[in-house]
């Protein structure tokens, strides 16, 4: 590939497809045992599970732009640096943080104030004297994007073949703007993933599971956080 793109054979469609290609396999077998695992244990249902997989990947698409950026910048050290400990200590710590993200904040949701809602004056029937009550209004916390932006910027650091000919394509190119390019074509190929389907109905699983069992609630949150940490010090002992 590096004899074409010096004879401008290379297109950034190439490249595209070098992610797809990455995507509909080496992502989905090393991103899904994390994200599905997040997923599971928040256990909030399709919509939060897709937005969390959206941020995911786009987590993923910025760290690929980057690094191909500073490949092009820097030429071939970048690939021999992530080659080393750096990519998975990086994914542990971020695996580990979402496990302790599930313990400290395991709803993800937070409830406004019930207020009485506003009564016209007046006398009131019998019938009317009861108090009603504005509707409860539920909030996400936006800060709970953060572990999976974190897991996908992370796990954009697994060397990996794909990842090492985009380097070394971006690296060959000379430029910072080129490698860029380059990154950007290869993170939209890898987004084309089929966790846009499996990590939502993983947090699809999960809602029904815990839906009118409180105990199987908590027991499935611990454990979800459990394997995350678990599979973020693994990672983190691969580095040394």
């Amino acid at each position: 590939m590096l004899e074409e793109l010096a004879a401008g054979q290379v297109t950034l469609a190439t490249v595209w497809l070098l992610g797809v290609s990455m995507g509909l396999t080496a992502c989905t077998v090393t991103c899904l045992p994390f994200m599905g695992t997040w997923a599971l244990g928040r256990a909030s249902g399709q919509r939060e599970a897709f937005v969390h997989t959206g941020v995911f990947l786009a987590g993923r698409v910025t760290t690929y732009t980057l690094l191909a950026a500073l490949s092009g910048a820097v030429g071939f050290g970048l690939a021999q640096a992530l080659g080393g400990p750096l990519g998975n200590t990086l994914i542990g710590a971020a695996s580990v943080l979402a496990g302790l993200w599930l313990l400290a904040k395991p709803t993800g949701k937070a409830c406004s104030a019930v207020l009485p809602a506003g009564r016209p004056s007046g006398r009131k029937r019998p019938e009317e004297a009861a108090p009603t009550f504005a509707p409860v209004q539920v909030h996400r916390r936006k800060a709970d994007s953060l572990p999976p932006l974190f897991l996908g910027a992370a796990l954009s650091l697994t060397p990996c073949m794909p990842l090492a000919s985009l380097l070394a394509l971006a690296a060959n190119a000379g430029s910072a703007t080129e490698g860029a390019f380059f990154g950007l074509a290869f993170g939209l190929g890898a987004a084309m993933t089929p966790m846009l389907v499996l990590v939502p109905l993983a947090g699809r699983l999960g809602r029904e599971l815990r839906a009118g069992r409180a105990w199987l609630s908590r027991w499935l949150l611990w454990s979800a956080a459990a394997v995350l940490i678990l599979l973020g010090l693994r990672r983190i002992l691969l580095a040394f």
